[in-house]
């Protein structure tokens, strides 16, 4: 007995002493790294070449006017600045840099701008308006959907009497003959995606079980999808729970939800039975297994519910099996393997959702790995498409009030405590504090907590906040926009966020220069 005692505590060892040795291993190399690429920026060599080959490549680059046959708009949710350079780091450091001098695939697009995010009854935006105004052209007031200023909150006849309902970029390109898409982690009844096809007077009424008697006649943004849109071809995220009554069990958490429909209809069995009447080629498919045995080249319609409500984080989503989510990046390719076979083009909208909830969480580690997530598709995005034809715009709706703060040295580990290399700095408390911080939340703590010896890159813990608060709000400060393809050069300076609605509408001569003048002023400014 205690001979096998000892061989267990042996080989207890032995894997420990290897994991550590591994672990030393990848910090020995990075160091190295980081040691190499530091010493070559020293000199005044590298950053000269450096800045003589891109005022090069600037000076020669010739704008693309072609008519955009494809339009695919990337919107990271609560995707600001600060989160942008903190994915970037974090990006760099997970291939052994230091981080800060790496570049994501969309930071590398040649054309980028500014976008001001305030709606017209608030400086800091919600999802719901400034998706509006992306999408539509139009600001609009606090959680309204798809319908102009005059939109009275959660009040269905005044808005029904007084507001104008908005087309969006998605029913423009629709109008044009293009085939349509959606790709969200959220609800594909949430806020953004809701933008590009519902117009309500609440974002909150994703489905009937939110609303009440007198909030006839709007209809649920579920049952505006289904009912009057039934030609978006692609339409891939979470929000079953809407989707379904309440009679019927989820096959995921295997009991009826509380936000199950509550007036018995089936919308996934009707969307089913309106593309069976059109004898059209359809799949539904709430899984990853199922749909990656879906062949997109031969699909006209899908529709993918993969949760009954927001679908998980990149870092903690399930690979295979019953209860597995695809990623990202495979929805986009998917999507876009459906969407081409259209002779006339297509739109398509991807929302990287989950950053949002991170933030509003105070864990900025699932954030940005969905920054990172959101990436690759947009990398996806990049190699099923050809730049001649296909404008890609990548931004976010809103910041957040979250910031990277403090001087730790180059290469200091993003998710991690401010150091020098004279070990962490501390605080007038004498405490140590993160690199990445937030200005409200429910990482709020007083007295503050200690954080020596404590590893914060870890996606359960909440980073700290300077105000309590249930969730994180966003900011109101402007967020970057990036694009590439045709007449991506009209995305320049610092603009509206309503403008870049219809940067893609010139772009493809599409909704406000589909017909008339504009048409052929549109057709001018081409090289057709």
């Amino acid at each position: 007995m205690e001979t096998m005692k000892c061989l267990t505590f042996l080989s207890l060892l032995f894997v420990c002493s290897a994991l550590l040795s591994v672990a030393n291993g990848k910090r020995r190399r990075r160091q190295q790294s980081n040691s190499m690429l530091l010493n070559y920026e020293k000199g005044k060599t590298s950053w000269e070449t450096r800045g003589l080959n891109q005022i090069q490549r600037a000076a020669s680059r010739v704008p693309n006017q072609r008519l955009a046959k494809n339009i695919i708009l990337f919107i990271g949710d609560g995707m600001g600045i600060s989160t942008v350079t903190a994915a970037r780091i974090l990006g760099g450091q997970k291939l052994n840099m230091p981080g800060e001098e790496n570049m994501l695939k969309f930071e590398q697009f040649d054309d980028v701008a500014l976008s001001k995010t305030y709606i017209l009854d608030r400086m800091t935006a919600d999802s719901a308006a400034s998706a509006t105004a992306l999408l539509c052209g139009v600001k609009t007031n606090y959680l309204v959907i798809g319908m102009d200023g005059e939109a009275v909150y959660k009040n269905c006849t005044e808005t029904e009497r007084k507001s104008q309902k908005l087309d969006s970029v998605l029913e423009w390109a629709q109008a044009a003959g293009k085939r349509t898409g959606i790709v969200t982690t959220a609800r594909i009844t949430h806020a953004t995606p809701a933008a590009a096809y519902a117009k309500t007077p609440s974002r909150n009424w994703e489905g009937d079980s939110a609303m009440s008697k007198s909030d006839a006649p709007c209809k649920d943004i579920a049952r505006q999808l289904v009912e009057d849109n039934k030609d978006i071809n692609v339409l891939l995220g979470g929000g079953r729970q809407f989707f379904i009554p309440n009679y019927v069990i989820d096959p995921e958490i295997k009991r009826v939800d509380g936000d199950q429909r509550q007036d018995g209809r089936n919308l996934i069995t009707e969307w089913i039975g309106d593309k069976a009447q059109r004898g059209v080629n359809h799949n539904y498919v709430w899984n990853r297994d199922q749909f990656l045995a879906v062949d997109g080249n031969n699909t006209d319609f899908l529709l993918g519910l993969f949760d009954p409500s927001h679908m998980d984080y990149d870092m903690d989503r399930l690979e295979h099996g019953p209860y597995s989510e695809p990623s990202l990046s495979e929805m986009v390719g998917k999507a876009i393997d459906v969407l081409r076979k259209g002779k006339d083009g297509f739109f398509l909208l991807v929302e990287g959702a989950k950053i949002d909830h991170g933030h509003h969480a105070n864990r900025p580690e699932k954030a940005l790995y969905d920054v990172l997530a959101m990436d690759k598709a947009v990398d996806v995005a990049i190699s099923k498409t050809d730049f001649q034809d296909t404008l890609i715009m990548v931004t976010a709706d809103h910041s957040h009030a979250f910031d990277i703060a403090g001087y730790p040295s180059r290469g200091s580990n993003i998710l991690g405590l401010v150091k020098t290399p004279a070990g962490p700095v501390v605080a007038e408390d004498e405490m140590p504090y993160t690199i990445l911080q937030y200005s409200n939340g429910p990482g709020y703590s007083l007295p503050r907590r200690n954080l020596f010896n404590i590893d914060m890159s870890n996606g359960a813990k909440q980073f700290p906040s300077g105000i309590p608060l249930s969730t994180e709000t966003h900011g109101a400060e402007d967020v970057s926009v990036y694009a590439r393809g045709p007449m991506s050069h009209l995305v320049q300076g610092v603009q509206e966020q309503t403008y870049f609605a219809y940067v893609m509408a010139y772009a493809a001569c599409i909704g406000p220069y589909a017909t008339g003048k504009n048409n052929k002023d549109c057709r001018s400014g081409h090289k057709l």
